[in-house]
């Protein structure tokens, strides 16, 4: 089980919708070079949307609203990997997410995720570099401190593009899980 996780708005449920159609269309070497057509539509989650992806094995995604982020803790089990999203071209919620991310880190059930941190909306501009973020937030001390594997990437789920990688990750981590 893959958990999915981040503040409301940041593009979690658009990042599944990307990831489902580089896999139907065979797009996934392309990398944000293919057509990915428009954006289809979203509405926030409310709850919980399960979602399986295959990429040489299946994959459960479990995406969970932002504003359910005060019981987050009752999906923990069961869970190999955990994708955070944070949203690169909103620097007002960057120490939310901080926060949120290290209560994620913390959290027992999840020692042993390996967690992908995914600065989303990278094609947006911004007030700064996804390399400031990672400085103001600390991530090089949080990473050296983590007892989990920790992975970033700089992504535009609107566009495709860094999604070939996310998928990569996802394959190469479930290679050997149940």
């Amino acid at each position: 089980m893959c958990l999915l996780l981040g503040a409301a708005g940041v593009g979690k449920t658009l990042l599944v919708k990307r990831l489902q159609t580089i896999l139907q269309d065979g797009l996934s070497s392309q990398d944000g070079k293919g057509d990915l057509g428009d954006p289809p539509a979203t509405r926030p989650t409310v709850g919980t949307n399960l979602t399986d992806i295959l990429v040489h094995r299946k994959i459960t995604i479990r995406e969970l609203g932002g504003c359910m982020g005060p019981i987050w803790s009752s999906y923990y089990g069961n869970c190999h990997s955990l994708l955070f999203m944070i949203d690169a071209s909103n620097p007002a919620q960057l120490s939310a997410s901080c926060v949120q991310l290290l209560g994620l880190l913390s959290a027992e059930p999840l020692a042993e995720a390996s967690v992908l941190i995914l600065f989303n909306k990278t094609d947006l501009p911004c007030y700064m570099t996804t390399e400031e973020m990672k400085s103001l937030i600390r991530l090089p001390d949080i990473v050296a401190c983590a007892k989990q594997r920790i992975t970033t990437a700089e992504i535009s789920a609107r566009k495709g593009t860094g999604l070939a990688g996310v998928l990569r990750w996802l394959q190469d981590t479930h290679r050997t899980s149940s």
